[in-house]
């Protein structure tokens, strides 16, 4: 594979939202992987509409997006609780979390991306419905931090 090949690959895959990239031609294989910057849950906007909190007062709700941790989407794609439609879900709201624990997987391009706590705490909500598509930086879950 000539270098002008491989970089523009790499020049693709930082205008998507494509993580990695692997591919083989002729006797030589390629790997191209990037880590997408994650906003720490202060600077992620909160959802205006929660799918699963019931409707309450615009009070509640900005104290509660200031006193939660907010699980963002790092990736535009499909949102699923369980690993599988056979298996249960990660996490149910309750559910005590820790720090790296799986939470969901967004799926991209035919690709699983694991999206991980980055706090431990109890899972406050759950933002989006299963097999729902997800946005950038769109919130999936509120977690209660715990001291």
């Amino acid at each position: 594979m000539e270098l002008d090949e491989i970089k523009a690959l790499i020049d693709l895959i930082m205008e998507t939202d494509v993580t990695e990239l692997s591919i083989e031609k002729d006797k030589s294989k390629i790997k191209i992987k990037r880590e997408k910057y994650l906003a720490s849950p202060d600077m992620v906007p909160a959802a205006p509409n929660p799918v699963a909190a019931d409707a309450g007062s615009e009070k509640e709700q900005a104290l509660n997006e200031q006193t939660l941790a907010t699980i963002a989407s790092p990736i535009v794609g499909i949102f699923h609780r369980a690993p599988s439609p056979e298996s249960p879900p990660f996490v149910e709201v309750g559910s005590t979390v820790r720090k790296g624990q799986v939470l969901c997987i967004v799926e991209a391009m035919k690709l699983m991306n694991e999206i991980e706590s980055d706090t431990h705490g109890t899972v406050s909500q759950i933002l989006v419905e299963n097999g729902h598509p997800v946005e950038y930086g769109e919130p999936l879950f509120y977690i209660e931090p715990s001291s």
